[in-house]
């Protein structure tokens, strides 16, 4: 199923987690609500869903790497950013401004552009509990991103929460 070519365009930036194989809900959720969805994977995650179904829902490639000079930007700008599942590793390093893949290169230029962020954290506990974790997420949010809360586990992991945290179309 495909989208409406009308409507605001959300960003959706996937990381590799195993809730990430259950991301066509998010899709899906954000289309419900009237976004136009466009999806940036990290490099790893495009091992944990089915890229080739994504690309049906959204009518639009996945990226996971950087478009040569000159192709055409596939996406338009984004009027949100959801990072659904957001991992330790890309948490810490978008705190610290590190662009080493196309995806976290996406999220520093999005703040960068005043566009809301949500984050949906897929964290397990040890992790969390690391001083360079809660670092990062202090000096994220004092850049004005928005985190849901979640355990860390599979079961239920709130999609919708993330979507909640964004004003619909409102950037503009």
């Amino acid at each position: 199923m495909t989208e409406s070519a009308r409507g605001p365009f959300l960003y959706l930036v996937v990381c590799a987690a195993g809730v990430a194989e259950d991301v066509g809900a998010a899709a899906g959720l954000a289309q419900e609500r009237g976004w136009r969805v466009g999806v940036f994977a990290t490099p790893l995650a495009t091992r944990f869903f089915d890229v080739a179904a994504m690309e049906e829902r959204t009518g639009r490639p996945v990226r996971s790497a950087w478009r040569a000079p000159g192709d055409p930007r596939p996406f338009p700008d984004p009027d949100a950013v959801l990072v659904a599942p957001a991992t330790f590793n890309t948490v810490n390093k978008w705190a610290a401004g590190i662009a080493d893949t196309l995806a976290l290169g996406t999220l520093c230029e999005a703040h960068g552009r005043g566009v809301p962020i949500a984050v949906l954290p897929c964290v397990n506990p040890e992790l969390a509990a690391h001083p360079a974790y809660r670092e990062s997420l202090e000096r994220l949010r004092g850049m004005g991103v928005r985190f849901a809360g979640h355990d860390g586990g599979r079961d239920g992991f709130p999609w919708g929460k993330g979507l909640d945290l964004l004003p619909l179309g409102t950037h503009r």
